[in-house]
């Protein structure tokens, strides 16, 4: 049995497959996750509304995947100043980039894969950008 956090078998296979500028998509439940030859593998975590959630998968994949950068939809952004939302705030080893949702949409069809979580905050998905560990 592994020792790490993330214990799912076809996440962790993933991320393991994973190069570097390699794409992994976080999801909320709403999010469109293409179909056919050349679409990302998905992988659905999905079990109730809210569970598990966004940030607690994001924590779990943060034990395993070298993250370089992220991608949030501009949508994301909460309140006057625009900041980012807490469930990315605090965890990623940078700030996000961001663009519109449509292109957000557009762009996860060149991920490795997409993981769909039982989140349901509207535009609460992240895209992760895998670096290299030396």
């Amino acid at each position: 049995m592994k020792r790490t956090t993330l214990l799912h078998a076809e996440l962790s296979q993933v991320i393991a497959s994973m190069g570097h500028g390699d794409m992994l998509v976080l999801g909320d439940a709403g999010l469109p996750i293409p179909v056919g030859p050349g679409a990302p593998q998905r992988i659905d975590l999905a079990l109730c509304p809210g569970t598990p959630g966004l940030q607690q998968v994001l924590q779990a994949v943060l034990t395993e995947l070298q993250v370089e950068a992220s991608i949030i939809a501009t949508e994301a952004l909460v309140g006057d100043e625009r900041q980012l939302p807490a469930w990315c705030a605090d965890q990623l080893p940078a700030k996000p980039a961001n663009i519109g949702h449509t292109e957000f949409k557009k762009l996860c069809g060149q991920a490795r894969a997409m993981v769909r979580t039982g989140e349901c905050t509207p535009y609460a998905n992240i895209i992760l950008v895998a670096g290299v560990s030396f």
